[in-house]
């Protein structure tokens, strides 16, 4: 007699004389136990609820189902446990794991008003699409992308959650500012063809202090990689010192932000500066001495060697004043390799030395930065046809990384993953299997037995009851 099977049912190779067989039929499953966890981070920072109201709901009220911080929760939350696709949000809406995170009443959508939405307690692919491409100004005859975003609010929501993670101020900070390629595939507004990376591309802006992200600013890439810089230091700037006016304030970027406006607002502000500066002939000539003195001591040690130099320097017209620079003179025992910054440092303040060593070069870890927002948050999803739905896009991938970014700072701090990346944290501690059983006076979430870091998921959470709740 033939052996019935489900048309779902998945086979694999039989095991001695048993056959391996499976289904998607486990029920309320989640394999999204770290969502416990994430959740215990947005209820105490408040993050996910101010982020909520930077939004203004102009639906009827009488027909809401989802309310907007329901729906941004379960967006950035889904982001930050690995789904960057909108699509993914019609099997994740029967999350009930999910559900909780977001803050859903309703965990299993048994009560959903409309038959064909019973069992679903969360949005679908297309009401998330419609709250990603509501227009700036709501027309009378807009039927349903109704809920619209405040760009400033967002904008300062960034910065402002950099204050309250700091209740004493600091004596020093260290804003890095970069520019990466958002490579686009189709035919979004606001695409250009950029040379240097040799694709159709957005340019967003980010700025950071230390790991905290302070400004994620989607950008045209038909123009300078440095254009709107000066605005966002600006706001970022007054920010930090409306609250802090005493606090030492350093801007540090590559070449590419070495523009006269910027610097000079920066001198005017009493806001320090260190850049790189491009080489040009006049540079080089200022380095020669000391590029044939590296030379001659590679040469004979067999090792590169690098000397310093600190000189005046000034642009024939674009720099109104001159400023110091210094110059990095190595050879690298087959070629020369001269490097050169620009800054507002003293050499009383600082030596050239560890002004470039230690200062300059420590703006490389920006890149792990920005790696965790494209590779793991999934920034670079902006598929959407406008530049004002991918700017969101990138914002909600901003809010799923402020948030591992608290975990990481409360929750992980003195762990063997205090220091990871996100996708890191996101497989060994978040990807867990759970199943949520809901009675009237519990919710009971029964994580996998067989998960190796339980020791270390129970000291986590540990240390987010020990650290000060910020509220919201």
């Amino acid at each position: 007699m033939q052996t019935e099977c489900k048309a779902s049912q998945l086979e694999f190779q039989g095991f001695g004389r048993r056959q391996v067989v499976a289904s998607f039929d486990g029920g309320r499953i989640s394999s999204d136990g770290g969502l416990l966890l994430l959740r215990e981070v947005a209820q105490r920072t408040g993050l996910l609820e101010r982020f909520a109201r930077c939004f203004s709901d102009y639906r009827n009220p009488r027909r809401i189902e989802h309310q907007v911080a329901e729906l941004v929760a379960q967006r950035v939350l889904a982001l930050a446990q690995g789904y960057e696709d909108l699509n993914d949000h019609d099997a994740l809406r029967d999350d009930p794991l999910l559900a909780l995170a977001a803050g859903k009443p309703d965990l299993t959508g048994a009560q959903r008003g409309r038959g064909r939405d019973r069992g679903h307690a969360l949005a679908g692919k297309s009401t998330l699409n419609r709250l990603e491409r509501t227009a700036a100004r709501l027309e009378p005859s807009e039927r349903y992308k109704k809920i619209v975003y405040d760009a400033a609010a967002i904008e300062a929501l960034f910065t402002n959650d950099f204050i309250r993670a700091h209740p004493h101020a600091p004596e020093e900070l260290i804003l890095d500012l970069d520019a990466t390629d958002d490579p686009l595939h189709g035919q979004q507004e606001g695409r250009f063809f950029h040379g240097y990376y040799g694709c159709y591309c957005y340019l967003p802006l980010y700025i950071f202090c230390g790991d905290f992200l302070l400004c994620a600013k989607l950008r045209k890439s038909d123009r300078d990689g440095a254009a709107g810089a000066l605005e966002e230091v600006k706001r970022i700037v007054g920010q930090l010192r409306a609250v802090w006016p005493g606090v030492s304030i350093t801007v540090r970027a590559d070449s590419g932000f070495a523009r006269e406006e910027l610097m000079q607002w920066c001198e005017e502000h009493k806001v320090d500066f260190i850049f790189g500066l491009a080489r040009n002939s006049r540079l080089e000539a200022e380095l020669r001495g000391e590029l044939a003195a590296a030379e001659a001591q590679s040469r004979a040690s067999g090792k590169p060697m690098r000397l310093f130099k600190d000189f005046l320097y000034q642009t024939r017209a674009s720099w109104s004043r001159a400023r110091r620079v210094v110059g990095k003179a190595e050879y690298l025992t087959d070629k020369a390799n001269p490097r050169f910054v620009v800054t507002s440092y003293s050499t009383a303040r600082m030596a050239a030395a560890p002004l470039y060593e230690e200062l300059y070069c420590a703006r490389g870890d920006m890149e792990n930065r920005i790696k965790e927002q494209q590779l793991g948050l999934f920034a670079d999803r902006t598929s959407s046809a406008t530049m004002r739905a991918n700017q969101l896009r990138l914002w909600f991938a901003a809010l799923a990384y402020l948030l591992v970014n608290h975990l990481r700072h409360s929750g992980l701090r003195e762990t063997e993953l205090a220091r990871a990346q996100v996708s890191t944290i996101r497989c060994r501690l978040l990807k867990i299997g759970a199943r949520l059983t809901v009675s009237v006076r519990r919710v009971i979430a029964s994580l996998s037995s067989a998960f190796p870091l339980q020791a270390l998921f129970a000291r986590v959470l540990a240390n987010l009851h020990a650290a000060p709740a910020l509220g919201p």
